[in-house]
């Protein structure tokens, strides 16, 4: 394989991770910034509450948004094994 091939799998690799892991990310933020924000407004410094309310924001978006995972990180992994052949 040469080594700009190799360069190129590996920014798709990197990119491919990047926006798989964006959605789940933005929500985490979103959810973390609400919660403290109602915190503050309420006075109510109970640390658990964000961490549970998160939590389950971010497996209700694995759960949303997991069919597209893995259709990305399956046709990722047909484009590298398809180009194993030109390498060996």
């Amino acid at each position: 394989m040469e080594e700009s091939q190799l360069i190129s799998l590996t920014a798709q690799a990197m990119y491919l991770t990047l926006i798989l892991s964006l959605p789940t990310i933005v929500v985490a933020a979103a959810v973390g910034v609400i919660i403290a924000l109602i915190q503050a407004l309420t006075q109510v410094q109970e640390q658990t509450l964000a961490f549970v309310v998160k939590l389950v924001a971010v497996v209700g978006v694995m759960f949303a948004t997991g069919h597209w995972f893995g259709s990305q990180i399956y046709h990722f992994s047909l484009q590298i094994f398809e180009s194993l052949p030109k390498v060996l």
